[in-house]
């Protein structure tokens, strides 16, 4: 007798959560991003337990990442990218030394190693490039003077990452792979004269693409090896393949007769997305939660508070108004999903007990959750204090 897949089952659940929780969140005028986290949660292996496959999900969720990053490059203007350099350099290497400072302060009070403060401090100073991105699609900010700023900060903060794996491997005292650290370099020269040439050449003719005409069929798989085969050569020179994609957008946009490519993928994105965000909500345990609950919530509050400042700041003594350095702060508040990898290596180097370990991951779960939220109250609050000052400039005239 034919019974149903059990993956097709959850899969419908999936959708069907999804769907439910975007309907309420639309009437609350909240992001979609809350409900997908919220869906992982309940449908997670810790509370109902329905998915029962997350690395399944959590790979799907990594191509819809790569996704995303594609379509910001179709969006971004590689020229006013390269003309905000001083701010992505100056402000990222900023952050990540502040962010350090900020740990080894905390440090007097909770007596951690030296090793520990720096690995900490690394893991707080990355932001989510998936939410933050996804925020200002979705609000159609991306071109803004704050979108500009914020998005060249996470790119430079993606490239951050390989110097700091490097320097937790000397924390470790284990051998530095240099093989690796050359491909790294390779790829990260390539990127540079790849945007450079981007930004010269302006708009790339290839012929060959006018041919397709309305043939959807192949606009879709060109589509998909476009955005897909730039991102696993990134991979292969040890380059996020999410900075890859994006790097490969930034090349379609330049290149004539692709118009075509933003529509084929977009139902797709849209899907792997929702998928990235689950497998986040699955990583949330209330059992690990409910005997630690006031220090997650406390190290939680911390971080989307202190980053937020860190980040203003710096934006505000790199020259921006103090509207966009807190919206700025704001958007680069929470602890981004590169962070993961920091945890996991400190975990698996014993930088981290299992407790740590977990509390982490937990709260950089849940400040991916909240960070939406703490986004719109901070403009809420930014819009408020310019109507307010607005106001007494009128009665003062």
């Amino acid at each position: 007798m034919p019974t149903t897949d059990p993956l097709i089952s959850a899969f419908v659940l999936i959708v069907l959560a999804v769907f439910t929780l975007g309907l309420i969140l639309k009437e609350l005028k909240q992001p979609h991003i809350i409900g997908y986290i919220i869906a992982g949660f309940i449908l997670g292996p810790h509370v109902l337990g329905i998915i029962k496959q997350p690395s399944l999900l959590a790979h799907m969720g990594n191509m819809g990442v790569i996704l995303l990053l594609f379509f910001v490059g179709l969006e971004l203007s590689p020229k006013r990218l390269v003309e905000n350099w001083l701010v992505s350099l100056f402000g990222t290497t900023l952050q990540i030394l502040v962010s350090v400072i900020f740990v080894a302060i905390l440090s007097f009070i909770f007596q951690w190693s030296w090793q520990q403060i720096i690995l900490l401090g690394f893991i707080i100073s990355l932001s989510s490039t998936s939410v933050v991105f996804k925020l200002l699609q979705d609000w159609h900010e991306l071109n803004t003077k704050v979108g500009q700023d914020v998005i060249g900060i996470l790119l430079v903060q993606d490239i951050f990452l390989f110097p700091m794996l490097i320097i937790v491997g000397f924390l470790t005292s284990k051998t530095i792979d240099w093989n690796t650290v050359s491909l790294q370099i390779i790829g990260g020269v390539a990127m540079i004269t790849l945007i450079t040439w981007i930004v010269i050449k302006k708009k790339i003719d290839i012929s060959f693409l006018k041919r397709l005409g309305n043939d959807h069929e192949t606009q879709l798989f060109l589509s998909l090896i476009l955005c897909f085969g730039i991102a696993t050569l990134a991979g292969l020179l040890k380059i996020s393949p999410a900075l890859g994609a994006f790097l490969g957008g930034m090349l379609v946009a330049a290149i004539k007769e692709t118009h075509w490519v933003h529509d084929n993928l977009l139902p797709l994105r849209t899907i792997f997305i929702a998928f990235f965000f689950i497998s986040i909500g699955m990583l949330i345990n209330p059992d690990f939660i409910r005997p630690y609950f006031w220090q997650i919530l406390l190290l939680t509050v911390s971080i989307l508070v202190t980053n937020t400042l860190i980040n203003a700041v710096i934006l505000k003594t790199l020259g921006e108004s103090w509207r966009i350095s807190l919206y700025g702060g704001s958007l680069l508040s929470q602890v981004g999903e590169l962070s993961f990898i920091l945890t996991a290596i400190g975990y698996q180097t014993d930088i981290f007990s299992v407790i740590t370990y977990n509390m982490m991951n937990t709260t950089i779960a849940i400040s991916l959750l909240l960070s939406p939220l703490w986004i719109l109250l901070t403009k809420k609050i930014i819009a408020k204090a310019e109507l307010h000052l607005a106001t007494i400039s009128q009665e003062k005239k």
